[in-house]
């Protein structure tokens, strides 16, 4: 337990597991997020659902805060970064110049998702289907199979704990040494349990969760 995440060993690579739901690797200064979905409000809203249209803006000033706390020298996002292909085009002004003033002077690494194949050419950075990088594979989804360092997102997992007698869920990092799903990052993402059927058979023989608190991570042996 830290109060700002714990060491992983993914592969012959040590990363932190931050609170904040990203990832961070020292050695190479990089930090990844996963399944930010912006502008997930305003297309509910298109269709009739009327969310508070501010999970961009909260989702960039998280990704603000971890950025100004670590000052990165990269980042990865690792797909559905934005939540359809009219995403960037519907974003407020002021929230595709924070966006742009996040990126500068890094290198920022777009990965293609299920939810944002095609990414907008004015965008910060540069697009790609997967990352390999010092023995690590980041990709959207997880292949499957027998995975080999890969970090991945896509299923927004979540896991139920006990706190003060009660049963709370928490969006949570799971992984086995190999293989790494990341919890997503996006303010309106939403969840999968980490005992659902796509995640089971991606940890045949069971994974650690290392569960998001507000202020710390906590470390579990993730029932499947």
């Amino acid at each position: 337990m830290s109060v700002e995440g714990v060491p992983l060993k993914l592969g012959r690579r040590t990363l932190v597991a931050r609170a904040s739901g990203a990832l961070w690797w020292a050695e190479e200064r990089l930090l990844a997020f996963a399944d930010l979905h912006l502008e997930k409000g305003s297309s509910y809203a298109a269709h009739g659902a009327l969310l508070p249209p501010y999970d961009t803006r909260d989702t960039l000033l998280r990704m603000t805060a971890e950025i100004d706390r670590l000052d990165p020298a990269a980042i990865i996002c690792l797909g559905d970064s934005f939540h359809d292909l009219g995403a960037w085009a519907r974003m407020q002004g002021e929230d595709a110049a924070l966006l742009a003033a996040l990126a500068h002077r890094r290198r920022w690494v777009w990965i293609a998702g299920n939810h944002d194949a095609a990414l907008p050419p004015a965008l910060p950075g540069v697009a790609a289907d997967m990352l390999a990088l010092g023995g690590l594979v980041f990709r959207h989804r997880a292949e499957g199979g027998r995975a080999a360092a890969e970090v991945s997102g896509h299923y927004h997992p979540k896991v139920s704990v006990q706190a003060r007698g009660k049963a709370v869920v928490r969006r949570a990092f799971l992984e086995d040494g190999r293989r790494l799903v990341m919890p997503a990052f996006g303010a309106y993402a939403g969840g999968l349990d980490a005992g659902d059927p796509a995640l089971r058979a991606l940890f045949p023989r069971g994974c650690l969760a290392h569960v998001l608190g507000r202020t710390r991570v906590f470390s579990l042996r993730a029932a499947l």
